[in-house]
């Protein structure tokens, strides 16, 4: 099912949008990225850490724009999808993104919540098709770790062993 770079099919259409999936994100406290119960990966709630800093902090709807928000939303998902293979070995044992829940740092008066969120469900479509189609939930709330303006989390079907 891979190509000829031996990347297999969601990697290389990670490759093919010009991205490529990190290394997992160091755990921040007390927890592991993710976990694997029969058929189902929970991750961890995933920051936007790339190399391992955050590109922006604060606020969405202050010092984040909405339209940034959602591409650390992008990079986020990505750090999910690390964070699964870490506990499968291979992404194209995903069968289906069942759940994403994406928590936004907001101002007060910011309402755009699931604009912000699109930005991990689009990637996950984007790259794992009809299986990234999910159940969702975008809240907004005060402040998030690091003061990271997004943060997601996801769990996934995948095909037994």
């Amino acid at each position: 099912m891979g190509d000829s770079n031996g990347l297999g099919a969601v990697e290389s259409k990670l490759a093919e949008l010009g991205l490529t999936l990190p290394e997992v994100v160091p755990p921040l406290a007390s927890y592991v990225p993710a976990v694997r119960t029969g058929e189902y990966v929970f991750t961890s709630g995933q920051l936007p850490m790339v190399g391992g800093k955050l590109a922006l902090t604060g606020k969405v709807g202050a010092e984040v724009t909405a339209e940034e928000a959602k591409e650390q939303a992008r990079i986020c998902a990505l750090n999910a999808l690390a964070a699964v293979k870490s506990v499968i070995g291979d992404l194209d044992r995903i069968e289906q993104v069942v759940k994403v829940v994406g928590f936004v740092a907001s101002a007060s008066d910011f309402t755009g919540q699931p604009g912000v969120v699109n930005g991990a469900s689009e990637l996950l479509g984007e790259v794992l098709g009809a299986a990234g189609v999910h159940a969702r939930s975008a809240v907004g709330v005060a402040v998030l770790p690091l003061d990271a303006p997004v943060e997601v989390e996801i769990q996934v079907r995948v095909a037994a062993e």
